[in-house]
This record gives structure tokens, C-alpha cells and sequence, in this order.
């Protein structure tokens, strides 16, 4: 019997899908492939099943599991290819399986990540939606099943690993002031519209949305990144991660990506921690927590760096990310919404529907027109995020005339 961990990735043809996988390739004395779950992509799906032979292959549609298999045919390629969400929430509850990433963008994580955390897996959240939509029950759920959760987002990873061991675990009920920590810088380099005169941003195409000047990611993220959207959800994540409220935590912009966040502590230390821009750093420190193993990442020179700069958000610039710490405070029903709006009107952003501006116009609007309904059960919250992505697609609409 294998002594390896083995693994499921959620999302695996997506950036931190691949990425993950670098990393398993580079330590597979440590680590094996269970199953990998996509989209749609199964010409990719193909490729990565070929070279890492997992037991498993989940694509979202029917569809997309009969492309894949015709992909396969002919290759010696033995991995069962299945279809549906039902079949990703039970693999990643299967009873062989040590640990869970989930790195499927949006609310359709959710439910697969749900499955994980109840069945006491150590799940890698690079997932923030999951707790964005479901902060409590997901926290209590991780709880109430013993599950490891350790985080992906390269902030959050990087709070982790300056707080204290005794904030670091999952099942953790104290507050940071009790072990000394005064504040969560968390930090965000301001994509690429940081120096851009604001009255051009309606102009801004979706090639120059997705191109964000440190990290390679996908086209979603990348857009969050663009109006810091990105950032408030992360804001909201920190918060149920790390026990605390929205006031225990400040937003520092930061270009260069290489300080990826701090903690502040009460005798006038800041912990950071920093590294080059590669998401394999976090998804190895989480893999193998609390040891350490090789990411393929090189090391920082710091000869070469010239400078650290820090600024405070400009809100004007960024709507989206004050929009996000406004729901967090206002509550589970209106982070919900506003993750559901969002996940909308950048999808819109995309199709060349809506122009840049009007993302925040259909969030803000969104959360507006829905009343902020204090959510708890799954029911709820899933129906609350159904409500919120109707209401934005009329807004949408308004936007349009």
C-alpha cells in the first residue's frame, strides 16, 4: 500500500490546478495523483491525465467527459473518466484520498469543497468563494469534522505563516489579540490600472484587464485583480480564516508582489513574509505543512530589488474593494450576494457586454436591490446567491439601454 498522500485536484487544468501538479511532479516520493476535475477543457484534461495517470477524471458535463474520452482513445492511458459535480463532491470524500485543492474558480467549488471538509480531509483552499459564500457554515463545518484547512491565496498563506502556531490551526476559537497580534496587513500590488487616469478606466479592453503585471493567472481572477474585487474577496476570506473582524484587518497596496502580507503585533513588530510571485510557493508550503519541501521556485536576490513602495487604496480607483469590505461587515447575505454579482458581471465584462465600470455598477446595484438576508443554512445561502445572480443580470440589462 502507498504511503504517499494522495490527492484530488478540483480545477485542475486551471493555473493553480497546473501548478499544483509541478509541484507533485517534483516531489513524487511524497505525493500521488487520486483524481482531477475540469470544466470543459478535456483537450488539456487529456494531456495531464497522460502524464500524471490518475485513478480518476471528472469533467463538469457529459459532454466534456465524451470528449475526453475520445481524446484518450488509443492512448494506454487507464484513468476512469466520469462527469457531474455529485461525482467531484464524492471523490473528494473518498476514503483513500489525504488531501483535497480546491482551486475551482467561483461558487461552483462550493459543494465538492463542502464534501471534503465534511469527510475531515485536509482541504488547500485556493478557493475563496467557498468562504465568501458559506464563511460560518463552512468554519463550523471544518470544526464539527476535524478537517485541516490551510490556505492557497498567496496572502493568506503568507498571514498563515506569520502568526503564531497557536493561530495556525483550523480548529483555533481565540482571537489574535490574545497572542499579541495587533493587525492583518494584507497586501495587493493594484493590478495593472494602479497608475492609469481614472477617467480612462471605461475605456480599459479585456486584453488590458487580463493582463496583470506580476502573477499569471486566469482570465476571472485576473479582471478581480484589475478592479480589486479580488482584494475584498480576500478581505472577507481573511476574516473567517483568521477568526477576527473586518476592523483587525487593512488593505496595503503594494506593486511589486514580492511582500505578499504582514502581521502587525502589539510590541511594534511586523512579521512578513515575501518570495518571488509563483503561486507554487504557498500550494508547497500547504502540501507538505509543517515541513518543507521544493517548489521549483528560485529565490529572492536581493541585490536586484530596488525598491518596496506602500500606499493605501484609493477607493475612487477601486469602488469594487470598498464595495467588498462594506458587505463584510454588513454580513453573511451580503458577501454572498455581492460574490454572486460579481461572478456575473465579470463574465459579462468578458463577452464585451458591459464595460469596465460597469462591474462595480451591477455590484453595487445588485446588492442595492437585494435585501441583505441574515443566511445560515446551505439552502439559504445557495438561494440567496441564485436571487443575487437574477437581480444582476437585470441589472445588467439597465446598464446596456
Amino acid at each position: 500500500m502507498s504511503c504517499k498522500q494522495q490527492l484530488v485536484i478540483l480545477g485542475a487544468t486551471g493555473s493553480i490546478g497546473i501548478s499544483t501538479l509541478d509541484v507533485v511532479e517534483r516531489n513524487q516520493d511524497k505525493f500521488e495523483v487520486f483524481a482531477l476535475t475540469a470544466g470543459s477543457n478535456a483537450k488539456s484534461m487529456a494531456q495531464l491525465c497522460i502524464t500524471h495517470q490518475p485513478e480518476f477524471a471528472v469533467m463538469a458535463t457529459t459532454d466534456a467527459a465524451k470528449q475526453l474520452n475520445q481524446y484518450l482513445a488509443g492512448s494506454d492511458c487507464k484513468t476512469i473518466i466520469r462527469s457531474g459535480a455529485e461525482v467531484m463532491a464524492e471523490l473528494a470524500a473518498h476514503p483513500r484520498v489525504d488531501a483535497v485543492m480546491s482551486a475551482i474558480v467561483g461558487a461552483a467549488g462550493l459543494m465538492p469543497t463542502l464534501s471534503a471538509v465534511e469527510a475531515g480531509k485536509k482541504v488547500l483552499l485556493a478557493n475563496k468563494e467557498s468562504l465568501v459564500m458559506s464563511g460560518q457554515l463552512f468554519i463550523d463545518k471544518v470544526k464539527e469534522h476535524k478537517a485541516t484547512l490551510l490556505p492557497i491565496d498567496s496572502e493568506h498563506n503568507a498571514i498563515f505563516q506569520c502568526l503564531p502556531s497557536a493561530l495556525q490551526g483550523s480548529q483555533n476559537n481565540t482571537k489574535l489579540a490574545q497572542h499579541g497580534v495587533s493587525k492583518i496587513l494584507l497586501t495587493g500590488s493594484g493590478g495593472p490600472f494602479l497608475n492609469r487616469d481614472i477617467d480612462t478606466l471605461a475605456a480599459v479592453t479585456v486584453a488590458e484587464a487580463v493582463a496583470h503585471p506580476n502573477w499569471s493567472m486566469g482570465q476571472k481572477i485576473s479582471v478581480d485583480s484589475a478592479t480589486m474585487m479580488n482584494k475584498g474577496l480576500e478581505f472577507i476570506e481573511a476574516k473567517w480564516l483568521f477568526n477576527c473582524q473586518a476592523s483587525d484587518i487593512e488593505v496595503v497596496i503594494h506593486p511589486q508582489s514580492i511582500i505578499h502580507s504582514m502581521v502587525q503585533y502589539q510590541d511594534g513588530s511586523v512579521l512578513a513574509q515575501m518570495g518571488n510571485p509563483d503561486m507554487r510557493t504557498p500550494i508547497a508550503h500547504a502540501l507538505a505543512y509543517p515541513e518543507r519541501i521544493s517548489a521549483g521556485v528560485k529565490p529572492l536576490n536581493f541585490s536586484q530589488i530596488a525598491d518596496f513602495t506602500f500606499t493605501k487604496p484609493d477607493f475612487m480607483r477601486y469602488p469594487n474593494l470598498q464595495l467588498a469590505m462594506t458587505a463584510c461587515e454588513a454580513g453573511q447575505g451580503a458577501t454572498t450576494t455581492v460574490n454572486a454579482a460579481n461572478e456575473v458581471a465579470v463574465a459579462a465584462f468578458l463577452k464585451g457586454e458591459i464595460a469596465f465600470t460597469d462591474i462595480y455598477r451591477v455590484n453595487a446595484h445588485t446588492l442595492d436591490a437585494t435585501a441583505n438576508v441574515n443566511v445560515h443554512t446551505l439552502d439559504e445561502i445557495l438561494a440567496c446567491d441564485q436571487l443575487a445572480r437574477e437581480q444582476a443580470v437585470q441589472q445588467i440589462r439597465k446598464v446596456q439601454r
